[in-house]
């Protein structure tokens, strides 16, 4: 039975009280790689996937999911600033009803409008070379997303 993909405040029911999650921010070339604490406060970069082919790429996130003992995923979803979806957020919900297929962890959509201009903004900022943004841009909009899907979970909680 593939996995379930819910909206977040859907998707925590599946996940229990502990355990790391995954963030993704799905690119056409690369897929950035974030992971939380298992306490779910603080999300860490953890590489940038150069696509290839589906399977190799879900092998990919599969093995990194096992390594890190990981109980859910979180998706950005490109969602236009009108609310609306356009092709983007269509290719990501397409690849999380095929990877649903390959795991039993719960997957979660999460809202990442701006979360790559935000983090090339803190690039700028911080006097990151053009060259080097390139390489990390991914990773750290996953970072961006997950945190952000952490945030309001906390927030949920009412622990904040």
């Amino acid at each position: 039975m593939p996995a379930p993909i819910l909206p977040l405040i859907d998707a925590v029911t599946h996940w229990p009280e502990r355990g790391a999650l995954i963030g993704l921010d799905l690119g056409t070339k690369t897929i950035g790689v974030a992971v939380s604490d298992p306490d779910r406060r603080l999300a860490t970069g953890v590489e940038t996937i150069q696509r290839k082919a589906f399977k190799a790429d879900a092998a990919r996130l599969l093995a990194i999911s096992g390594e890190r003992n990981v109980v859910g995923f979180v998706l950005g979803l490109p969602i236009n600033m009108d609310g609306s979806e356009g092709p983007r957020a269509q290719s990501t919900r397409a690849f999380a009803r095929n990877f649903s297929n390959l795991t039993g962890l719960a997957i979660a959509l999460w809202d990442e409008r701006l979360s790559t201009a935000a983090v090339e903004r803190e690039l700028i900022g911080m006097d990151v070379s053009r060259a080097r943004r390139a390489e990390v841009i991914d990773e750290h909009a996953a970072i961006f997303i997950l945190q952000g899907a952490l945030d309001r979970l906390t927030k949920l909680r009412g622990d904040a």
